[in-house]
């Protein structure tokens, strides 16, 4: 079977539905020589692949043996990137998001965000086993990569061309990540590492006390909200929580000696922050029946990790950045970050049919403590007689938590198959005891004082609470043509419900009655907010919570899609694949205060693949579509939100509308050899309304995050990828017999511009502006660096588990936020300079005690790159965030039985 056209035809003829995903979605892609096959995939067999499609329209298993094209990215009739568990092992990263930045065109920003081409994560879907999932972050729906650790997946799946058999919401690509299968034999897999780096391990951090079991990421109860000021907020509605007719001042004073201010508020030195540390375990079985096979798959996975950022903040409200700054403060931010996961999963082969039920469980929590020394010059401005100097601390908890459930059939009869799939997803994120304090500097005394009536002096403590859950379900149907005329013809329905909840609760420790004196004002927080205080001093809990925008808001998202889609094979290597989906959908947004959202619209949107097989190694497709992208529930919502990563507020903007894409894409590739190609292309994006973040000043000067649509923007850019084997035989000896050379790598050069006039927009602050003052015309789209490139190099044996990779990851500048409007005038862009990154990891297998065994060693970071983000005017520069990224090292052992 030489001729890959015939090949790509017999792959046709056994699928009972040809999806992207069906080409792809299954963790059992050929396990390569360099190392054992994953035995929780079934793969078995010198040249055989399983390919599944969990999470699209599905396919039987499909088993092929010949010389040419066994490659998954070429058989697929769309753009496909594929990492399979060995892609994915060679990297060596604990987390998906890791290792999807190794991906051409994709990189990772903040907490675990992945770009595609470009375009934000806002314009990333991510599905796992093809089903929709929810977002524990507020400033999301995309969930953050980096809560699935590697351990639990068996590939993952980027789309970057649109098919119909997708939902709608598609900009830059869809991310499938699949999990683990069932195991064609039991096996037990037990793993662990411990890490350090430069920065952190050994050195000076913060942290305070919390809970008896923070360190395995559950309160114990500590930070829950006293039931009496919980019953308070379920009563209020949207009134707030003040003195007179319905509270009295001995009631503000309970409440603010009911909360846990000793534990929670005394932020601790520790000048020798522990090693990261982490252990997993898997394990699976099958067994046979009459009818075919039924099988189990677990794992259970933890981690405990430090992170210390010295990190200078400034801010300037100068519109050149000129003079000094408006804030400057040294900030020393510690974060203790711990990862719990758990899967289950049951299946069953029965004839030609599948049964499949995933349950997934993720649980991620960041503790931090910081402590912030630098000066506020709007303290000065307020009140003339006080300095700007300040002292600032605050404690935090952020937890994420995923519950997800999913059952899937996969029906085959003959020409005809049947797919149908279910999902339940919950999301949750607390926030509780988000505490800070402000100390200001008072000459008079020679100390930091905070009497909680001055500027600059004040204590505060939040209470934030979200809850999303996901329902899913969809259908799909495919007939296979194998008369004159070959290919596949599919429909489906698919049903989407994610309803969301979200509260913030904020309030302030305040005296009613003036000033506390100069020897309590001198007390550090625990002692200042101790009940003594509270009673003897008449400390009072007000509540702020409406202030700036809704404590609280109820969100919706309902979607009816329906397709349909037909891939052909024209003959002399000519293929089709052609859809349209249809999708009806209803977003709404209700606060407890201020304007909610509304918007309810259907679109048709079809997408068109040809693919050409010029020669025998050789193919050219061109793509295009058209899709949507809608705003976010935290982009929509009023609110105010913390987010841990960017030390910076968010709200949102309830006037934003969707956005509408056009996408364009023609390829060449060439695959020359097995499992190495070379591939180059160009594309196009034209997006009408795009949402882009923006900052602003809000009271005080405090730099804030909003919202905004853009009239128009358009991305462009081209990409090239290879991956190239270098046997090393032929430089003798018996080492190298079985020793080669794996070179990957991938570069992508985009180009973006915003398309802006006089219309009126709505801004992040709400309030009507010209497009040309809010956004410049030719500015890039927010998160698009121009350059990302990779390059992996592999020193490896193809006989046995023995691997050295290096790393280079590289991405050029990219804009994170539209600079704030001061007057007429608009600061420039928020910057962020990812620069270069070079990782070192190596892997060993061996035998001990007649276990395989297998070692890795890791080195991340060593060029040392900091990270940067500013805003910079000619010479004039200012650093919103500038800290050293540590050097770090890891050492980790698994045994295999």
């Amino acid at each position: 079977m030489n001729n890959p056209l015939a090949l790509g035809r017999i792959l046709l003829l056994s699928t009972a539905l040809m999806s992207p995903a069906a080409l792809l979605a299954q963790a059992a892609a050929p396990a390569p020589a360099d190392q054992p096959a994953d035995r929780s995939a079934a793969v078995q067999g010198e040249e055989q692949v399983e390919i599944s499609t969990l999470g699209a329209p599905a396919a039987r298993d499909i088993v092929v043996t010949g010389r040419r094209q066994q490659n998954v990215v070429r058989a697929t009739p769309q753009v496909v990137s594929v990492l399979s568990s060995a892609d994915i092992a060679r990297t060596g990263d604990g987390d998906i998001a890791g290792a999807l930045q190794r991906v051409t065109g994709l990189s990772v920003v903040g907490n675990g965000f992945v770009y595609v081409r470009g375009l934000g994560d806002r314009y990333s879907l991510a599905l796992l086993n093809g089903s929709p999932l929810p977002s524990p972050e507020p400033l999301k729906r995309v969930v953050p990569l980096d809560l699935f650790p590697t351990s639990i997946l068996a590939s993952s799946l980027v789309q970057k061309s649109y098919s119909a058999n997708y939902p709608g919401e598609f900009g830059g690509g869809v991310i499938n990540l699949t999990t683990k299968a069932i195991p064609t034999e039991t096996f037990l897999s037990i793993g662990g590492s411990i890490a350090g780096d430069s920065v952190t391990t050994g050195n000076l951090g913060y942290t305070y006390y919390g809970s008896d079991y923070d360190w395995f990421g559950f309160d114990d109860g500590t930070r829950d909200i006293p039931r009496g000021l919980k019953t308070a907020i379920r009563n209020s509605g949207t009134t707030p929580i003040v003195q007179g007719a319905n509270y009295s001042a001995q009631d503000l004073q309970g409440f603010a000696a009911s909360l846990n201010n000793a534990d929670t508020a005394l932020l601790q030195r520790n000048r020798n922050i522990p090693a990261n540390f982490s252990a997993d375990l898997t394990g699976g079985t099958s067994f046979d029946t009459d009818s075919g096979r039924v099988g189990v798959l677990a794992a259970f996975g933890y981690s405990n990790s430090w992170r210390t950022r010295d990190v200078l903040q400034q801010s300037s409200i100068d519109p050149d950045l000129a003079g000094i700054p408006q804030t400057q403060f040294q900030t020393v931010i510690t974060d203790n970050h711990v990862t719990v996961n758990g899967l289950l999963g049951l299946g069953a082969e029965v004839n030609d049919h599948k049964f499949r039920w995933t349950n997934l469980f993720i649980r991620d929590t960041v503790k931090q403590g910081r402590l912030s020394a630098g000066y506020n010059r709007s303290v000065e401005d307020q009140d003339p007689t006080l300095p700007a100097s300040l002292l600032k601390q605050n404690t935090y908890w952020f937890e994420r938590q995923l519950i997800d459930t999913q059952g899937v059939a996969e029906l085959r009869f003959d020409k005809l198959s049947i797919d149908l799939r279910g999902t339940y997803a919950n999301s949750q994120r607390e926030s509780p005891y988000e505490r800070s304090f402000s100390y200001n500097y008072s000459p008079v005394v020679g100390d930091y004082v905070n009497n909680l009536t001055s500027a600059g002096q004040s204590a505060d403590i939040a209470f934030s609470d979200l809850n999303e859950d996901v329902y899913a379900g969809s259908a799909d149907i495919g007939y296979k043509l194998d008369g004159a005329l070959k290919g596949t013809l599919t429909a489906g329905y698919a049903y989407n419900k994610t309803k969301r909840t979200s509260e913030r609760y904020q309030f302030q420790f305040f005296r009613p009655t003036g000033a506390l004196n100069q020897g309590v004002a001198q007390e550090r927080p625990d002692f200042l907010l101790s009940d003594y205080n509270i009673y003897t001093y008449n400390i009072q809990l007000r509540d702020v919570s409406g202030a700036e925008g809704s404590r609280a808001y109820d969100a919706d998202l309902v979607i009816h899609a329906g397709y349909g889609q037909a891939e052909i094979e024209l003959g002399n290597g000519l293929r089709i694949q052609g859809g349209v989906r249809y999708e009806d959908a209803r977003q709404t947004v209700t606060p407890d205060a201020g304007s909610g959202t509304n918007i309810s619209k259907s679109y048709f949107l079809p997408a068109l693949t040809l693919t050409y097989n010029f020669n025998d190694d050789m193919q050219f497709r061109l793509a295009g579509s058209k899709t949507v992208a809608r705003p976010q529930f935290r982009e929509l919502a009023r609110q105010i939100y913390q987010d841990f990563e960017s030390d910076r507020q968010f709200t949102g903007n309830p006037f934003l509308t969707d956005s509408k894409l056009y996408n364009a894409e023609a390829r060449w590739e060439w695959y020359f050899d097995r499992n190495q190609r070379l591939s180059l292309a160009g594309f196009y994006k034209k997006i009408d309304n795009p949402i882009e973040a923006s900052a602003f000043f809000a009271g005080g000067g405090v730099l804030r995050t909003g919202f905004a649509n853009a009239p128009e923007a358009q991305l462009y850019g081209a990409e090239i990828e290879a991956e190239k084997h270098f046997p090393l035989d032929s430089l003798g000896g018996e080492f190298f017999a079985t020793k080669r050379l794996v070179m990957i790598a991938n570069y992508t050069w985009t180009k973006s511009k915003l398309k802006v006039d006089d219309s009126i927009v709505i801004g992040p602050d709400l309030s009507p502006v010209a497009a040309n003052t809010l956004f410049r015309d030719g500015a890039p789209l927010t998160g698009q660096s121009d350059h990302i490139a990779n390059l992996q190099l592999s020193f490896e044996d193809t006989e046995r588990l023995s691997q050295i990779t290096m790393l280079l990851n590289y991405a050029s500048e990219r804009v994170t936020n539209r600079g704030p409007i001061q007057g007429t005038l608009r600061q420039p862009d928020i910057i962020e300079k990812p620069g270069f990154r070079l990782d070192l990891v190596g892997r060993q297998g061996f035998k001990l005690l007649g276990t395989d065994m297998e070692l890795k060693v890791e080195a991340r970071n060593l060029t040392g790159t900091p990270y940067k983000e500013f805003q910079r005017a000619g010479s004039n520069i200012i650093y919103l965030n500038r800290y050293k990224v540590g050097r770090s090292f890891s050492l980790g052992l698994t045994a295999n039985f």
